[in-house]
């Protein structure tokens, strides 16, 4: 005959409720709603980090090699007009600095060959070619606000998944009247899972950010590189202008 504490004790353990899973499927399944909540919120935090990681890297990808075609032609290039016609397809900032500083070249035809001319028609090329670049490195950062914000703020929304289930397994702990594992773990792992994915979600953007703000920078120092090279030619293309105006005509 079975001893009664013995009895006793299987008739309770078969009286309380099965345990959740102990796999991350699980976890996530038997979390209060709040938490599966703040979960699906990080989750797709994590997300549109990596879409944007995808497409800043197409973007860039694309953007340098551009901007590295058309620095070899300005390279190679003796003056404005050649190094337009040799960028003739092309659309990027680079080709359209080097088509506002020829337009700026081919408008002084219309002025006498004073050097204050000259001067004013390399101020406004300048002017141009800094909005270009403004506008060039604000199409490169967009998207980089949200990389900023899900870093900031995944670890805090994490946080407070965390805050909410631990006292959701407090709950538990005085409805049942008992500090087992078997009903404290399950809260304290959805509390510390959702901690987790806030981490996941906010390290890789941060990450990216980094890693986006530098190859920004690099883009932005090659495309100067650019614009003084075009105002290399068109200051090269001034000066000829200028000395055509002393030469003596044959005659």
């Amino acid at each position: 005959m079975a001893h009664p504490a013995f009895a006793q004790s299987v008739a309770t353990d078969l009286a309380a409720p099965h345990p959740p899973g102990t796999d991350l499927f699980g976890i996530i399944l038997s979390a209060h709603w709040v938490v599966q909540v703040v979960m699906a919120i990080l989750a797709l935090a994590a997300f549109v980090a990596l879409t944007i990681m995808v497409q800043k890297i197409a973007e860039l990808t694309l953007a340098f090699r551009a901007l590295r075609r058309s620095a070899q032609k300005l390279t190679a290039a003796s003056d404005l007009p050649s190094a337009v016609r040799s960028m003739a397809t092309q659309r990027d900032p680079a080709s359209m600095m080097a088509r506002v500083a020829h337009d700026e070249l081919s408008a002084l035809s219309e002025f006498p060959t004073e050097p204050a001319y000259a001067h004013a028609a390399q101020q406004r090329t300048r002017i141009a070619m800094d909005r270009i670049e403004a506008g060039a490195l604000a199409r490169l950062r967009a998207g980089s606000g949200f990389l900023a914000s899900i870093g900031a703020t995944s670890p805090f929304i994490g946080l407070f998944g965390t805050v909410f289930g631990i006292m959701n397994a407090f709950l538990a702990i005085a409805e049942t009247k008992t500090t087992s594992l078997a009903v404290v773990a399950p809260g304290i792992a959805e509390a510390l899972f959702a901690t987790a994915i806030g981490l996941l979600a906010a390290i890789p953007a941060v990450l990216i950010y980094n890693a986006l703000s530098r190859q920004i920078s690099a883009f932005r120092r090659r495309l100067s590189d650019a614009s003084a090279q075009i105002e290399r030619l068109l200051s090269r293309d001034l000066d000829r202008r200028s000395a055509a105006r002393f030469t003596p005509s044959a005659g």
